[in-house]
């Protein structure tokens, strides 16, 4: 189980992620969504280790990650939201690389490798260096590697990010594939339908601070809300959006000035 308990950053004084404690458990997807400027990427940040935290702890089965990094990223699959990549190497180099750099055998490297190239409908291109890519095959590329050492944590951000609808249901397939194999998956998006339908809980954070915690199901019952959309409206955008919408549409007529 990943757990945070009350992890918290400061920036010049100002809280940008407050007291925020979940857990992810093995055999769930668990949605982590916000507006703009909420506080996720910091979260995720803290979480892979790329920031220290100013308060609180993360937490991988019962054990504080930062008492052991190199265990813990044995552990752990990330998709970032910017693909960067190696953009010289070619798709099969760069997930060779990625192998070698987990600690795979030579043999293993290259069996899996090569499968999730095909499995991903990349092995006519694996040749080809990364910089001729779609920002889809990019993606997939990450997701791939993400995915090379079989980690027990995958923390996914916007990992549809340029995908076609084929490899987007493709991957909706793979996350119940991955949560049944009992895998821990943290799921960052900001696309409400496919988060409503591929995650059992949520986890919405806006201005730093958890605002609800539950099953999509049980934060509809609650709130008396038909779908995920309205109840992310309610709970962090105040504003009547239709009708800043409409202000919008009114203020480009011709003739305002």
């Amino acid at each position: 189980m990943l757990e945070l308990a009350g992890l918290t950053k400061y920036y010049r004084n100002n809280a940008v992620v407050d007291d925020v404690s979940f857990q992810v458990l093995p055999g769930e997807v668990t949605g982590y969504l916000g507006p703009n400027g909420s506080g996720k990427s910091t979260t995720v940040k803290m979480i892979t280790g790329l920031l220290a935290p100013s308060a609180g702890k993360v937490l991988l089965d019962g054990r504080d990650i930062s008492t052991d990094w190199t265990g813990f990223k044995r552990r752990l699959g990330y998709v970032p939201e910017e693909a960067i990549l190696y953009s010289y190497l070619t798709g099969l180099e760069y997930l060779r690389l990625i192998g070698r750099l987990r600690g795979l055998r030579e043999r293993e490297v290259e069996q899996r490798a090569n499968d999730l190239l095909e499995l991903f409908s990349l092995h006519a291109f694996r040749h080809g260096a990364i910089s001729t890519y779609s920002k889809g095959m990019r993606q997939r590329i990450l997701i791939s590697a993400a995915l090379m050492h079989n980690p027990d944590l995958l923390i996914l951000d916007e990992p549809l990010s340029g995908m076609d609808v084929t490899s987007a249901q493709l991957f909706k397939h793979l996350l119940d594939e991955l949560a049944r194999q009992g895998k821990m998956i943290l799921y960052i998006s900001h696309v409400l339908e496919v988060v409503e339908r591929v995650c059992e809980r949520v986890v919405i954070i806006y201005k730093g601070r958890i605002m609800a915690n539950d099953s999509v199901e049980r934060l509809r019952d609650l709130m008396h809300l038909s779908s995920l959309e309205q109840i992310f409206s309610e709970l962090v955008e105040q504003r009547d959006l239709q009708a800043v919408a409409r202000d919008i549409a009114t203020v480009i007529q011709p003739g305002r000035v």
